[in-house]
This record gives C-alpha cells, structure tokens and sequence, in this order.
C-alpha cells in the first residue's frame, strides 16, 4: 500500500471475517467466479479494509505456481481510465493549453465537423460528455504499424474514412448523449498535439507521478518490479461452433497482460509523430492500476483536488468534472441513468450522493467474461457488465 494511504482504525475482527467471507464467495461463485478480487475500503479519509482475493497469474498446468493477488496488483481499469484521462485533460486547462469549450478543429490543425451538421462546432467538453456525435461504429483504435493519421480517418475523403459510420446522422454535436471510446482517442491526439508528447507519458508527467501512483497506459515502459504486478485479465469461455460459450467449471484462458512468458508489445514505434493517433495508448480503457492507485485518485477528488498537502488541480476544476451537465432531453429517457453515471466530465467513474469526504471505497476485480469492473466515491460494484445498473441506451445513429 502506498506509503501515503493512512490506515484508520481497521474494521472490527467479525466485521472483517464477514466481509471476506461474503467477497471470498463472490469470486468463488459457482457459475460467474473472479480470477482474482482486490478491494480497498476507507473512512475519513483513511483505509479501514484492504484485501485481494484469487490469483494475479494463473499457471492451468501446474496451480502451485499461482501468483496470488497482493495490494501492490494492478489492473487494466477499463473505462475507468476515461477519468484518469479527464485528470490529465483538466491539467492541460488549467495550464492554458486547452479550452473546454473550444472548437477542437483549433488543436487538429484541421476542421473537424460531423459531415450531416458542418456548421455545429465540436469541443472537448462534447467529447468528455458523449455528446459529440461520434460513434464506435467505424473503430476506436488503429495499431502502429498501420501507420495511421486519425485525419484520414475522421475527414470525408479520407483514405480510413469510408462510409463514415463514426459519425451520428440524426443526432447534431451537443443534442445527444451516447456513450463512445473513439472520442477519448481524439482528446488523446489533441493533448499530444498542444504538447508535443507521447500520450502515455504526459500521463505519467501530468497525473500519475505527482499522485504518486504505479501504473499507466503503457505496460511496455513499465519497471521490470511494475510488469510482476500487473494482473492477468482471464475467461471461462469456449468456442463451439463459431460462437462464444460460458463454461464455469472450464479452464481459466487469459486474455489480456499475461507477460509472464513474453513481455509486452510496444505500442508505439520508434518514429511515432504525437498528435497523429492518440488511439494507440488507450486513453479510452488502457490504464493500469492498484486499488491503492484508483483510492489516492478517490481522495484526492474526495479533498477536492489536493492530497499529501500538493494540490493536483485546482478546486474548481475538480467542481466541473462532478458538475451534472446531461439534462433528459440530451440523454434521452432510456439514456438518463447512463448519462447522469457517465457523462459528467469525469469520465466512467461512480457518482454517490454521499459525503465525499465522509466515506469511499475503491475495488477491482476480472470476472470470468474477462472485464473489469472498478469504482470510486463510495461506488457500489457489478459482477458483470451485464448488471451495472445502466439503462440500456436509445441508439441513435
């Protein structure tokens, strides 16, 4: 646990027993079990529980050389890594860099415009909050060696762009909310562009070594230490006949970060120009970190900005990320619940109407369909994607 996470009073011997017993069973689950669990919980400010559960690497021919989850795992946090990216966006503002509610087209270096409403501007405010028009119809993310300026792409014209199915034909910049990861690809092109650095490490500049936080976008810059840390992402599921089967009492079939056997595949090349393709380092869903790392980030937001004594952005920028912004009419009656969630400006994370400072919690876990689930700010926690509370969205194309 990182140095600066203060341990509170621990929670009581037969609270702690009950606890584990009743997290021990949901990653034993019969029919839907977990690889491994880690969760961390505090009150006022300071930890009270912090507990893995399961194994980090998973060795199917021989389970005794299992590597067992430990405080120091760290998790690819899927789309909770929309709120890190939102850190390192705020960041930028506050500098000067960026403007939330300018026309993006200013940082492209080329106007970018839904080619069904040319005259409606998009922002990164747009962007943060699904509301940009953008879909993932045509793709979120191009590897390196294709080679890809995300111009090409998003401009009619364009050798990537086709039929243009990243862009929503009856819904204009602004009127809609749908959730998308393409967008976070493009603020990440931007941040790069108004930098001139890789995405991944201006992260690391801007957010993650003030916060004092292991981890990142990039596992192929980790530390030899950090890789040993990184947790396996695993699946319970077969293939029979083409299609997909859940099978419970089948072997574990890693998925993602096994680097156990061969180390991670750079995702950038050598002559990699920032500000061409953002995509390549995740800004969407690529963030590595503990449940330690997601608790300072919690409390730092907790302490509206500042944690340690060291302010990481200002009071007031940590206001607009949690600021409502989605009305029903934007999001749609079937999209409001996901809107209010997801579309605040701070990314994926868990929104609570309790205290921020009275209380939080911060979990992640790889389920056996192999996604993450992870929350802050007393988020409460889903088994699977499939039952994260989110009312299923009204698509508008």
């Amino acid at each position: 646990m990182s140095s600066s996470l203060l341990a509170a009073e621990p929670i009581g011997a037969a609270a702690k027993t009950k606890l584990d017993a009743e997290l021990r069973a949901v990653v034993d689950s019969p029919t839907h079990p977990l690889a491994s669990l880690s969760v961390l919980a505090m009150k006022d400010g300071k930890v009270v529980y912090h507990q893995q559960f399961g194994a980090k690497w998973i060795d199917t021919a021989n389970p005794v050389y299992n590597k067992p989850a430990d405080q120091e795992s760290m998790y690819r946090i899927a789309s909770i890594s929309k709120l890190i990216t939102t850190l390192g966006v705020m960041k930028l503002v506050e500098e000067g860099k960026l403007s939330l509610d300018a026309d993006v087209s200013e940082y492209l270096g080329y106007t970018l415009r839904n080619p069904h409403f040319p005259d409606t501007p998009i922002t990164l405010r747009m962007m943060m909050n699904h509301t940009s028009s953008l879909r993932d119809d045509g793709g979120y993310y191009w590897e390196a060696k294709l080679g890809v300026n995300l111009k090409d792409v998003l401009l009619p014209g364009g050798k990537l762009h086709g039929k243009g199915e990243m862009w929503a034909s009856k819904a204009k910049p602004g009127a809609y909310f749908q959730y998308a990861n393409f967008p976070w690809g493009i603020i990440g092109t931007i941040m790069e562009r108004v930098t001139n650095e890789r995405f991944d490490r201006l992260m690391r500049r801007l957010v993650l070594d003030p916060l004092g936080v292991k981890g990142g976008f990039h596992p192929a810059d980790f530390s030899k230490e950090d890789l040993a840390n990184v947790a396996t992402l695993y699946r319970k599921r077969i293939e029979v006949d083409g299609k997909e089967i859940w099978k419970p009492m089948g072997p574990w079939v890693a998925q993602v970060d096994d680097y156990q056997k061969a180390p991670p595949t750079p995702r950038a090349l050598p002559d990699y120009v920032p500000g061409t393709n953002g995509t390549l380092f995740g800004p969407q869903g690529n963030c590595r970190l503990s449940a330690a790392g997601l608790a300072r980030v919690m409390l730092m937001l907790m302490n509206g900005g500042e944690i340690d004594g060291k302010i990481i952005l200002k009071r007031d920028s940590v206001a607009q990320m949690l600021a409502s912004r989605i009305s029903a009419s934007v999001a749609g009656a079937r999209n409001a619940r996901c809107a209010s969630a997801c579309a605040s400006g701070a990314g994926s994370a868990a929104r609570s109407s309790l205290p921020l400072r009275d209380s939080g919690s911060a979990g992640i876990g790889t389920n056996a369909a192999g996604t993450m689930y992870s929350g802050s700010a007393a988020a409460t926690y889903s088994r699977s994607s499939a039952a994260s509370g989110a009312a299923s969205p009204a698509w508008v194309k």
